[in-house]
């Protein structure tokens, strides 16, 4: 049985084990769940408060949209008390300045006691509350803080840490995320009546261009928890409203739904997805035809072998969405990536790893899916910051330029930063959910074979909404193709329907530590995402992918934080031993290790993850790419304006705490280089009314 952090502890607790004082050596960090890494050494107190925050999140609901704002109100609770013992960086939501004999002290226990306080009231009722309370009562103790003490008054850090507490907890009751009821729905109500995925095909489909509910006899979200039975509630999808950190008004669209006239915001709109019969309809029908394919690869007895290393995979370059055919391979799976001749970072050539594709596909699935202990991929991105942090090659240097920062200061910052990019990439991503309120594969699938064929009008069960034929993966059931000894002989009864070469689906595993479903002919009305039965897909519109915003966001920051688009040495790894990671079925059949060279390649694989599990078609993939590529930078300059101290002095270009006619030469270099540092009015474009900003700025002073 694997074990999380918080579970380990409080078990150890309750059987009277002694926890060491030295409670940083006590936490471990891992890349993904199951897998669990020693630390390097003694870690900073936010990164234990980071760690513990992240169990949390591993026991509650698997909730990405709530917890990418967990994540960053607790970054910037910790940002706050950091920076209100810093005489130049500003704060972000608590606003006063403190001072301490022992500073570092200082921070160590106003960090310990907002966190403390946010986190028993954030999960006061999840069901991470019994296993995760006496550990943050644990961890206070073990630095000798009384949790009875609840004072806001006075300059102690215990009371600076309480009122930051309060700050945060406040603003989380009145940032339009509805937390106060349990952040439930307001006004959206599905367009579709819910697909029971135990029956066949898809009959209550009416609108095959809008999202459908599901209807499950019991539901197992990705954080294990058994919720009520019945039919599963859309998740965030007003969630375009909520307060975020570096979205500008600039960036936003705002929607009257037609029916009930309710506003939804969406930041960073990609535009309308292909529709089923309207714009975009041969796109719709190959996108979600390509999901059913890439589904027929997840099985390591088919013998596809590939090399699984940098030689071959990553290094991709992204595309328009419109030229989405010639980013993916439609048949034999990925992407147009052209690999690493050597790796960039040491010059070496990478090992080769040939393994199979089977393996490799349902790995990225489970991988990326985060697993049935889910942190979410907000939390998995914090897991990949923490495992950059802790490697041996790797010097904690802001942007890789600079001093080498103590810990907690490498650390407030750049959780800052990352909590900021994953909040914003939530609220960006659910807008767009919300609003368009798009089909999931097992629907779109289900519903466009229940129909028919509509390759060949002259073909048996044609229609022209039918999903598309592809020979070897899509076809119809025919009496040659269903006679003794041919292909479909087990479907003979189905003459007309559609079949499809594909993951046979949780029928056929009786015991996932031992069964393997394969792939093979199928009925496509009982066709299956490659995940548990008690999940199917998750509880919200596909586009676009959180998966794909979430991880181009966070790649592009990781880029900027390091200084370096590469993994510490050129190579990021996770290793999937034989038999002992798939949790959905047994595998892998051999040991596989994941690899990435860059960030960019991790977040690629992320989006390809999707495809391969089930869960997005290419049209939700490429436009939440593109929306990372903007949500990250900007997330990343504004969080700096933060750490610099330029929100309240935005005139001291140079960064010297004082305004000179220096900042002006600084300005100007900052103008000719098109650097951030010179968009003195913060609206995302370095143009020349930055300087008349500046000038107001060098006039009025800081404040």
């Amino acid at each position: 049985m694997k074990w999380s952090t918080g579970t380990a502890l409080a078990l150890a607790m309750a059987a009277g084990m002694a926890i060491p004082q030295q409670a940083e050596a006590q936490w471990v960090h891992r890349l993904s769940t199951g897998e669990v890494v020693q630390p390097r050494g003694p870690h900073s107190i936010a990164r234990i408060w980071n760690d513990i925050l992240l169990d949390s999140i591993r026991n509650d609901l698997a909730r990405p949209t709530v917890h990418a704002r967990n994540l960053f109100h607790t970054s910037g609770a910790m940002w706050d008390a950091w920076a209100a013992y810093d005489d130049q960086a500003d704060t972000y939501r608590h606003h006063e300045r403190q001072t301490a004999a022992d500073v570092e002290a200082a921070r160590h226990e106003a960090i310990s006691y907002a966190m403390y306080r946010i986190l028993r009231h954030r999960f006061m009722n999840s069901p991470a509350a019994d296993v995760m309370f006496p550990v943050y009562d644990q961890q206070m103790a073990a630095d000798g803080y009384d949790v009875n003490n609840t004072s806001t008054v006075g300059d102690t850090p215990a009371a600076l840490g309480n009122r930051i507490a309060e700050t945060y907890i406040q603003w989380g009751l009145v940032d339009n995320a509805n937390e106060q009821d349990d952040y439930r729905n307001i006004h959206y109500k599905p367009a579709n009546l819910a697909l029971v995925p135990d029956l066949p095909g898809n009959p209550n489909m009416t609108k095959p261009n809008r999202w459908q509910p599901l209807s499950l006899d019991f539901y197992i979200d990705q954080s294990g928890n058994l919720l009520p039975v019945g039919e599963i509630q859309f998740l965030s999808p007003e969630w375009g409203i909520v307060d975020g950190f570096a979205l500008r008004e600039s960036d936003l669209n705002v929607y009257t739904h037609p029916h009930t006239g309710e506003d939804y915001w969406v930041f960073h709109d990609p535009g309308d997805p292909p529709r089923l019969g309207q714009e975009g309809d041969e796109d719709y029908k190959r996108g979600f035809a390509m999901v059913a394919v890439w589904s027929g690869h997840l099985d390591q007895a088919t013998g596809t072998m590939i090399d699984a290393s940098p030689n071959g995979i990553g290094n991709a370059s992204l595309v328009d969405p419109a030229d989405w055919n010639d980013f993916y391979d439609f048949l034999d799976g990925g992407d147009n990536s052209v690999g690493y001749d050597v790796n960039p970072v040491t010059g070496q050539p990478y090992e080769e790893q040939i393994v199979p594709l089977g393996d490799y596909g349902r790995i990225l699935a489970e991988f990326w899916a985060d697993g049935p202990d889910s942190e979410t991929p907000p939390g998995h991105w914090f897991t990949i910051l923490n495992y950059v942090s802790d490697h041996p090659e790797f010097e904690k240097k802001f942007q890789g330029e600079g001093p080498v920062l103590n810990d907690l200061e490498f650390d407030v910052k750049t959780y800052l930063t990352l909590g900021g990019t994953m909040h914003d990439a939530a609220v960006a991503a659910w807008g767009v959910k919300g609003w368009y309120d798009y089909i999931r594969p097992i629907s779109a699938i289900r519903y466009m074979a229940d129909l028919g064929q509509s390759s060949d009008p002259n073909g048996p069960s044609y229609h022209p909404d039918g999903i598309p034929l592809v020979p070897g993966y899509i076809e119809v059931i025919t009496p040659e193709s269903s006679a003794p000894g041919e292909r479909h002989a087990h479907l003979a009864f189905n003459v007309g329907k559609v079949a499809l070469y594909a993951w046979r689906g949780p029928g056929f595993i009786f015991n996932p530590d031992t069964d393997q479903a394969g792939v093979g002919w199928i009925l496509a009305e009982r066709w299956w995402p490659y995940q548990r039965p008690s999940f199917v897909t998750p509880p919200f519109a596909g586009y676009v992918s959180g998966h794909s915003t979430f991880s181009r966001a966070a790649a592009e920051v990781m880029t900027l934080m390091t200084g370096s688009p590469y993994f510490p040495a050129g190579m990021g790894e996770f290793n999937c031993p034989e038999n002992e990671f798939l949790v959905f079925e047994e595998g892998p059949s051999m040991d596989v290790t994941l690899q990435w060279p860059s960030y960019v390649d991790a977040s690629d694989q992320c989006s390809l993850s999707r495809i391969w599990g089930g869960i997005h078609p290419a049209a939700d993939d490429l436009p939440g790419r593109i929306m990372g590529l903007d949500i990250g930078p900007d997330a990343f300059w504004n969080a700096r304006r933060y750490i610099d101290g330029r929100v309240s002095c935005p005139g001291d270009v140079n960064l010297d705490g004082i305004l000179t006619p220096t900042d002006l030469t600084a300005w100007i270099n900052g103008f000719n280089n098109n650097s951030p540092v010179a968009d003195i009015n913060n609206d995302g474009e370095v143009a020349a009314n930055d300087f008349t900003a500046w000038f107001n700025a060098y006039q009025q002073g800081c404040d």
